[in-house]
């Protein structure tokens, strides 16, 4: 059975409309833990109360509210959200077609898969070629979860995958940080050798060699745990960083 789409909508490129279907494309794997009372190990429950009425309130009653600087708050019902997206809710226009290389990770958010919609696998598998081709991912804005976002749409294993982006004003400039570069610049033999340390330890990049090896660690602890055994954390050492960089160097090639 093919998963569910979380969205259903229509790709314009021009005047070329390309229904999709929007699926998720990740997963997460984090072991996520309940809260417990630590006396007996029952659940804990957060319930929700009412901070005016000082009572419990359903969950059919809890809406989301914009508070004003006034101290009120604005509710919009899901009928008021879509109204003020517009009549574009459903459809992502491809604003300008960039090359994919020149999109900084530091933008991308989250992946979705494209699926091709209902009656609409040829003008999906045109746009997907189109894109493969000239390496080209289309830029558009993408309403979802009641936000606006920009997207990248670009050719990934065969199909269409979809990025969310961050806006330019979301990402911290690093210019700004009290961070900066120590002035004194490296020895020419210590920055040759430290370019060939680099080069020495160059791969194809190789996704699945990259195990999450904390999660593993995780749950063998709970495992052991769980048998009654007690569990030991070892001893930490801090890496010193080295009094002679070159001597570093040397002894790593």
């Amino acid at each position: 059975m093919a998963p569910r789409s979380l969205w259903n909508g229509t790709v314009m490129l021009g005047l070329m409309a390309v229904p999709v279907k929007v699926h998720t494309a990740t997963e997460s794997k984090t072991v996520r833990f309940h809260e417990v009372h630590l006396k007996d190990g029952s659940r804990i429950q957060h319930r929700r109360f009412c901070t005016k009425e000082d009572v419990e309130v359903p969950y059919e009653e809890v809406v989301k509210g914009y508070e004003l600087s006034s101290g009120e708050h604005v509710v919009l019902e899901k009928d008021e959200l879509k109204a003020a997206a517009g009549d574009r809710a459903h459809v992502i226009d491809i604003e300008d077609c960039v090359r994919a290389d020149d999109i900084d990770p530091v933008f991308f958010d989250k992946t979705y898969y494209l699926g091709a919609g209902d009656e609409g696998g040829q003008a999906y598998r045109l746009l997907h070629d189109a894109l493969a081709k000239t390496k080209r991912a289309g830029i558009g804005r993408f309403t979802f979860h009641d936000r606006e976002h920009v997207v990248a749409i670009r050719p990934l294993d065969g199909v269409l995958a979809l990025h969310t982006l961050r806006f330019a004003d979301e990402i911290v400039d690093g210019r700004k940080l009290d961070v900066s570069l120590p002035r004194k610049k490296p020895a020419a033999k210590e920055l040759q050798l430290a370019k060939r340390l680099v080069e020495t330890l160059h791969e194809p990049f190789e996704p699945k060699r990259h195990r999450d090896e904390y999660r593993k660690a995780v749950l063998k602890a709970i495992e052991s745990k769980a048998k009654g055994k007690e569990i030991e954390a070892p001893d930490e050492e801090e890496p010193e960083a080295p009094d002679d960089l070159l001597a570093a160097l040397e002894a790593s090639l």
